[in-house]
């Protein structure tokens, strides 16, 4: 269960955190991805907060994909690393989850339907995924 746990933390944190850094350098091209939302799809505060994010997250959000590898090679300090991993990503799930919620009811531009949809679907993975591991590297410890 350990191996197969580290895959997923590996997985599902090099997706977010390439996103990001992808979102970061290139907008424009993570938008044609469908990576991050095109900047005539939302408002320009929100385009500034998301490209201020994906900065921020690109020195972050390494953190789990780290502990996943660390998990896989059965390492002493993985623990560590999913505290501090799935820390960092119940913070960037939950925080993008309800900034969107709170753009829309308000009225404003926070995407297309399909980018929200994505937004609504991998934000709250990435946010459970950090929750199950701060609470199995807790376990651990």
């Amino acid at each position: 269960m350990s191996v197969a746990w580290g895959i997923v933390l590996v997985v599902l944190g090099l997706l977010a955190w390439l996103g990001q850094v992808l979102s970061w350098l290139a907008p424009v091209q993570a938008a044609k991805l469908g990576v991050t939302e095109a900047e005539s799809a939302v408002e320009p505060t929100f385009w500034a907060d998301t490209r201020a994010e994906a900065t921020w997250d690109s020195v972050t959000l390494w953190t789990l994909p780290l502990a996943g590898a660390l998990l896989i090679a059965d390492a002493a300090t993985w623990p560590q690393w999913g505290l501090i991993g799935g820390a960092v990503y119940l913070y960037f799930g939950g925080r993008g989850v309800l900034s969107r919620i709170q753009i829309k009811r308000r009225g404003h531009r926070a995407g297309t339907e399909a980018e929200l949809r994505s937004a609504f679907v991998m934000l709250p993975v990435w946010a459970l995924a950090g929750l199950i591991t701060i609470v199995a590297a807790y376990n651990t410890l």
